[in-house]
């Protein structure tokens, strides 16, 4: 395979797993606003804050307020972060390779790609929100599914995979940062098994997925510790970063020239599994996730530096 054609089966595959996770993300907040009581306030600044898209927002909008960050963040073409954006980019990287991935996976993204673009300005709006991000969701998740059905098992498959879990244990790490509060501006005393506390850490659940698979492996009341703990270290659960980092091995032992790489998703694994969750969240859980994030950037970096050190693709 060629190294450019590799470049663009990884960026599809982390292009569509950011578009996900970003309406994920977006979810969170959404469902925040509407279950925590009016003492509550909630930032749309540290929305901006967790996706990275500080200049970016900073640039083109004036006033800080909901609408403009859920416009931002949904279906903005200026911003490279943005859902549009990245089904945008999904899909021409899909496009130049469309002889590799099958034929199916073409006319699911194009006819997402051209849904959010074409309905962008309705699902905006908080009536409309909510359908308009679980359809991206189901979207990728039906991209996903096809590439686990259909596409044979080879670089295709394997540079798709890398790029997804990169992106996925990345990204869970991000939403998981909504607990430890930055997302929210929780304006009162926070008490013992305060229900506000609660109603945060079910909806990181839920905005992963999460919570049935929870329910059926901790035989306790949501929780802190074991909701981080969860979805940081759980070995079965698909969007725990534990989970993503050995998926991560798993596809990288199948390629040539891997063993710098497979050596910074070590060094990734062992940094999360070493994670104390209780003292963590006694201190600094974000300066940990903080952490997590540089170690997973390692990852990318040796993918890249070992099979695409030319200058990107376009």
């Amino acid at each position: 395979m060629l190294s450019r054609v590799a470049e663009r089966l990884y960026w599809h595959g982390r292009y569509v797993e950011r578009a996900e996770n970003t309406a994920r993300l977006v979810n969170v907040n959404a469902l925040l606003m509407l279950d925590l009581p009016g003492p509550v306030d909630v930032s749309w600044q540290n929305l901006i804050d967790i996706s990275g898209g500080e200049e970016a927002f900073a640039s083109h909008y004036q006033k800080l307020d909901e609408r403009n960050v859920i416009r931002h963040m949904l279906t903005d073409a200026r911003n490279p972060g943005s859902i549009l954006t990245c089904l945008r980019m999904a899909r021409e990287n899909a496009r130049t390779t469309r002889e590799i991935l099958p034929t199916e996976a073409w006319e699911i993204l194009n006819a997402t790609y051209h849904h959010v673009r074409d309905s962008g300005s309705t699902g905006v709006a908080r009536k409309n929100r909510h359908a308009f991000l679980n359809h991206v969701i189901a979207a990728c998740q039906e991209l996903a599914g096809l590439y686990e059905g259909v596409l044979s098992r080879g670089p295709a498959y394997w540079f798709t995979q890398l790029g997804r879990h990169v992106e996925r244990a990345d990204m869970t790490s991000r939403i998981l940062d909504v607990g430890s509060a930055p997302l929210l501006a929780i304006r009162r005393e926070a008490a013992e098994d305060d229900p506000i506390e609660n109603a945060l850490w079910l909806n990181v659940l839920r905005s992963l997925s999460a919570y049935q698979m929870y329910r059926q492996n901790v035989h306790d009341r949501v929780n802190a510790e074991d909701v981080v703990a969860f979805l940081l270290l759980d070995e079965d659960f698909p969007r725990s970063v534990t989970f993503c980092l050995n998926r991560l091995n798993h596809h990288l032992e199948r390629l040539p020239r891997a063993d710098d790489t497979r050596r910074a998703t070590g060094h990734a694994l062992r940094q999360v599994q070493a994670a104390d969750i209780q003292r963590l969240l006694g201190h600094d859980l974000h300066a940990f996730i903080d952490e997590v994030q540089a170690a997973i950037a390692a990852v990318h970096e040796g993918i890249a530096d070992t099979w695409w050190p030319l200058p990107p693709a376009a």
